[in-house]
């Protein structure tokens, strides 16, 4: 039975619809689950950009300290500003769907090496410009989507979740540590993961949905026991930022370097190319429909310009987080109020750092043990909508060919070294994009009436 206040339209079965007030006591832990599977990694490329970074006028030459700490704080900030715009438009800028944003990886590779041979103010200069690159191609997708057909963005979800599996796979096993694959690892991960399957098994009603935070929960109080709980982080944070303090406006003056801005924008290319698929699979798999050209505008404007804000606030571009997709796939929770507070609470914890740093201190088996199942779930996606187009011999083609070679080069040591050393960046390291650029090279070269009589010569 529905539980609903009287005199109201608020229902707990709203969690399944796009739109709808959901009873705030059993809304807030959604949103919290959905920071809870995202929090940790989207962290992770700030420490790795700006371990490799080197700040313009600073004694200690690399960002580290009390630096450090304020563009994490941002990175909390502006996450969840996007994903709060994401979810309620500002004009013509988000989706108004379930898409939760946070700092994307795929520009580790570029902005690393123009903050290790430039400096972190130029990588800074490089993400404002191309993200109102990428916010006007949003605004003007309607006069360019024929590039990106059905078959491609099938391909180009298909193939994020196949790139997510090692990410989970890392985490189960411990994430960047010495130890990696210890036993204690492999036990936290498996426990959650067993959690979270027996959960979802036996609750009743909405509670199975919540069954992502329930293993959170149980591997944290695991890890716990472990002793794998690191709490340095979230100590240090309170030491040298304090309890409250707001995210800086301009805290590094941009330098504006043509050639880093080339090479950011082009991956700010392939960024859209992602976005394009993980908002593709949130409707596909959190609405059941396809989705409409409106929507991926408002997206794509999204991540543009709101990565162009986060430059402002002296933080890394922000994306769709895949993570979440998987999360809306498998649980089926769409209700933009309910994730609403996903949004407010990053938010808070970026203007009340100890509330970020406590998330932060979740072990990576968890993580692991919870998001295995979700990336698995995007495949499935990818597979679904690569059904729903069709197995015609185009189509066959465009997917077996664009997936073998785009994950298949990523997985090959050396496959690029005589390329430009441009090329190498972009591809090597981002299956996604290799995918998103053959499939898009097929969809246009190949017959639109291709048939098997004809690959044959008519025999």
């Amino acid at each position: 039975m529905s539980e609903k206040t009287s005199g109201s339209n608020v229902s707990i079965d709203n969690i399944y619809k796009l739109d709808g007030r959901v009873p705030v006591a059993k809304a807030i832990p959604f949103g919290l689950q959905h920071v809870m599977a995202m929090f940790v990694a989207n962290l992770a490329p700030i420490l790795l950009v700006c371990g490799a970074s080197k700040l313009l006028g600073s004694d200690a030459g690399k960002i580290g300290g009390v630096e450090l700490a304020r563009i994490m704080q941002s990175a909390m900030f502006i996450a969840g500003l996007g994903t709060l715009v994401q979810l309620y438009p500002v004009w013509k800028i988000g989706s108004r769907l379930p898409v939760v944003m946070g700092v994307s990886f795929t520009f580790v590779q570029a902005l690393g090496y123009i903050g290790t041979n430039f400096n972190y103010q130029t990588a800074i200069g490089a993400i404002i410009v191309g993200g109102c690159v990428e916010g006007c191609l949003g605004l003007t997708y309607k006069y360019w989507k024929k590039i990106v057909s059905p078959i491609v963005s099938a391909c180009v979800v298909t193939t994020i979740g196949f790139s997510l599996l090692a990410v989970g796979a890392k985490s189960f096993g411990g994430g960047y540590v010495d130890d990696f694959g210890a036993p204690k690892y492999m036990l936290v991960g498996l426990i959650t993961l067993v959690s979270c399957i027996a959960f979802s098994s036996l609750a009743k009603g909405f509670w199975k949905q919540l069954n992502v935070m329930f293993g959170l929960i149980v591997g944290y109080i695991i890890s716990l026991i472990f002793g794998i709980v690191d709490f340095s982080h979230f100590t240090g944070t309170i030491n040298t930022v304090g309890f409250i303090a707001l995210p800086r406006v301009l805290p590094y003056k941009p330098i504006f370097n043509p050639g880093a801005i080339l090479s950011v924008v082009l991956i700010f290319l392939v960024s859209a190319a992602e976005t394009i698929g993980d908002t593709t699979a949130v409707v596909a798999g959190g609405l059941d429909r396809d989705i409409t050209e409106k929507e991926v505008s408002g997206s794509l404007a999204c991540d543009g310009f709101l990565s162009a804000v986060s430059g402002v606030f002296g933080c890394m571009p922000i994306t769709s987080f895949s993570q979440n997709v998987g999360l809306i796939a498998m649980t089926k929770v769409v209700n933009r109020f309910t994730i609403m507070f996903g949004a407010l609470i990053l938010i808070l914890a970026g203007i009340f750092p100890p509330v970020g740093a406590f998330f932060s201190t979740l072990p990576e088996p968890v993580l692991g043990g919870c998001t295995i199942v979700m990336f698995g779930t995007i495949v499935v996606s990818g597979m679904d909508m690569i059904g729903k187009c069709g197995f015609t011999q185009r189509n066959t083609i465009i997917a077996a060919l664009s997936i073998s070679i785009g994950i298949g080069f990523t997985q090959t040591l050396g496959i690029f070294d005589y390329f430009p050393k441009v090329i190498g960046d972009i591809f090597a390291g981002n299956s996604v994009a290799g995918v998103f650029v053959l499939s898009m090279l097929l969809n246009f070269v190949l017959p639109k009436n291709m048939d098997v009589k004809k690959l044959v010569g008519m025999r």
